[in-house]
């Protein structure tokens, strides 16, 4: 229900939509005084539009794509900020045995505190962002604004005080704020991709024009490979207008982030060609030469070419000193034609493809559709295989019949992008709005089905669910709680399935947070302590967190990945974390003697990590140096 402004029309919005009808184009959108986002008049467009010379006095012309609050979404994804993950292993699976992430929090943030433990580590990104169709929230990231004013601007807050919007039709749906939303993830995403990765950005008609411009601006113009359409459902004529047409397709945006490593896998298709049986009824070999209307030599002068048989037996295109025999396709069963391949291809081919009998040149064929042999073409840009129906007809079956999410992308869909991706089957897959976990269902799919060891990372902010919704009644609080059960509910069904093949199956997944730096905050320059405060700063670790708080803390401080397996023992009732087999050692203990020290010296980690209450003074902290330069010389130290 809407309230009563009680105040006259503004005259100035209205004459500039009147504009808009007349000329869309010099309607543009500004920051006003209050820093909010408004319509405005671009005068030195209209000044054009209405006049008839070229250019307008005082105009600049440049090709540029830019909108406001463009610069301050550059500067958001290089700021850094002081925040950790949070191990949570009450809501993981299989958490010492998994090498899967689920990560709660706002994924800018996230992005930014994995960005060196995964740089260039993912193969393959798969995004569904918000459409910005006035109906989802997307991301506001200005951490200026208290709560309070936020709230007045018709926002809401997650669990975490991540500001969300609606940017309904009554806001203007302005482009600007989604602009700024996605151009600072991409750009920190683009960073996480191989020199062999994609990513695949899900998208409908509302933003997809300003999100390829912007993927051309991080990616590159030239690493853009395709704009793939898919079709989402048959429409329904009660939902438009009508002066619509029926919209039934929304696109998936591919780039790869270096077109000269990206080598997209490619469909197997058979060969149209001739063929004949040979004495054993079976179909091995066919015809070199082409037939049909446009198999002349002039419909088709470019596949018009001599083969030169050489005095070894062998066939080629270019002549050499021990040629034998000239063949030309009308020296074959009498016909003016030409071969059904260009001589570039039949060079390349020759020796697979080709077989010559001493008198006729034929084609290798096989009917078996696997066979390395055949044909190799790009998938289409146009799929109609993976409808939205058919996405949530699936999460229904795994929530007894429930929808708690709306629109779940198909596992397919996923897995036809994942297998599109290359032709291995161990990589890491990353996911940053991973809403119910659709991308994490589909890795797990895919590696049942092909024994594959693929990885995932989702990300996902945990936005508080509607109290009228299907999922608060059924018990989740938000979106995130939604997805963790997924993967669990998928993970079982998956193994239930398939008992025989997939009993070394990852269906696990470690939960991380987003949260505060593990570090006690300094905010007093050293005038301003008092004796009572300096009592507060014995120790700079906060006090409610844990060894696991501080080891994985560490783990991303010094760039390395959280998902590796780690081990904790109790030496000397000191307790020592060891990470995959060494790559770190760690002890947070108060006081470590210097015989546990010594032992972890011994086993000469790349990396040792101690807090600084693990020493009661510095000629502890000099000893421990020494201690290692004598028996793990090669070891980096640090001290927390």
């Amino acid at each position: 229900m809407n309230k009563p402004k009680f105040e006259t029309p503004d005259m100035v919005e209205r004459n500039i939509e009147k504009l808009a009808e007349l000329f869309p184009n010099c309607v543009t959108e500004t920051r006003g005084e209050d820093g909010k986002l408004k319509k405005a008049v671009n005068f030195e467009m209209l000044q054009q539009i209405l006049s008839t010379e070229f250019p307008p006095e005082g105009a600049r012309e440049r090709y540029e794509f830019t909108w406001v609050g463009k610069r301050a979404a550059i500067a958001e994804a290089n700021k850094p900020i002081r925040k950790t993950l949070r191990p949570c292993k009450a809501e993981s699976k299989n958490w010492n045995t998994t090498e899967n992430l689920y990560i709660e929090g706002d994924n800018l943030e996230v992005l930014k505190l994995l960005q060196e433990s995964y740089l260039g580590k993912v193969k393959m990104i798969y995004i569904d962002p918000p459409y910005n169709t006035g109906n989802d929230f997307i991301y506001r990231d200005d951490f200026k604004q208290t709560q309070g004013e936020y709230n007045q601007q018709s926002g809401m807050f997650d669990e975490n005080d991540n500001r969300l919007f609606k940017n309904t039709e009554t806001n203007g749906r302005f482009h600007s704020d989604w602009c700024s939303m996605i151009y600072s993830r991409l750009m920190l995403a683009k960073n996480f991709l191989s020199d062999d990765g994609v990513i695949f950005i899900s998208i409908d008609d509302n933003e997809q024009d300003n999100l390829k411009k912007i993927c051309d601006e991080v990616f590159g113009e030239s690493n853009f490979i395709a704009n793939i359409i898919r079709k989402t459902g048959v429409g329904s004529a009660a939902t438009n207008s009508d002066s619509e047409l029926r919209k039934i397709n929304d696109f998936i945006l591919l780039y790869c982030k270096n077109k000269n490593f990206c080598k997209l896998r490619k469909k197997v298709v058979g060969i149209k060609t001739y063929e004949f049986k040979d004495e054993n009824g079976d179909y091995t070999l066919g015809y070199f030469q082409a037939s049909g209307s446009d198999a002349t030599r002039d419909a088709r002068p470019n596949m018009y070419y001599p083969i030169y048989l050489t005095s070894d037996g062998k066939l080629t295109i270019y002549k050499t000193n021990n040629i034998v025999q000239v063949i030309l396709p009308d020296k074959v069963k009498g016909r003016d034609g030409r071969w059904i391949w260009k001589n570039t291809t039949f060079e390349d081919r020759k020796d697979k493809f080709i077989y010559f009998d001493g008198k006729t040149i034929y084609r290798k064929i096989y009917k078996n559709s696997t066979e390395e042999e055949l044909k190799y073409q790009v998938e289409k840009a146009w799929v109609e295989e993976f409808l939205n129906s058919v996405g949530t007809t699936e999460f229904k079956k795994l929530f007894n019949d429930k929808i708690l999410f709306e629109h779940p992308k198909p596992t397919e869909l996923i897995k036809f992008l994942i297998k599109l991706t290359n032709n291995a089957n161990a990589f890491t897959i990353l996911d940053f709005f991973s809403g119910s976990s659709a991308t994490a269902h589909a890795v797990m799919q895919l590696n049942a089905e092909d024994g594959g060891h693929r990885k995932f990372i989702m990300v996902q902010l945990p936005e508080v669910c509607n109290e009228n919704s299907e999922a608060f009644k059924a018990g989740y609080k938000n979106i995130c709680e939604i997805g963790k059960e997924r993967i669990r509910r998928a993970g079982e069904k998956i193994k239930a399935n398939n008992p025989l093949t997939t009993q070394d199956l990852d269906i696990g997944f470690r939960v991380f947070k987003v949260d505060s730096s593990n570090m006690n905050d300094v905010y007093y320059s050293a005038g301003e302590y008092t004796q009572d405060m300096l009592a507060g700063l014995e120790d700079n670790i906060k006090p409610d967190r844990t060894d696991l708080d501080l080891l994985f803390g560490c783990l991303l401080d010094w760039g390395l990945p959280i998902s590796l397996p780690y081990t904790s023992e109790q030496i000397e009732n000191c307790t020592v974390h060891t990470y995959n087999d060494g790559d770190l050692i760690a002890c947070f203990d108060e006081n470590v003697p210097e015989t546990v020290i010594k032992e972890i010296a011994k086993r000469k980690p790349l990396r040792a990590v101690f807090r600084d209450a693990s020493f009661s003074n510095s000629p502890e902290k000099i000893n421990v140096t020494e201690i290692f330069k004598m028996l793990a010389p090669d070891t980096d130290i640090k001290v927390i």
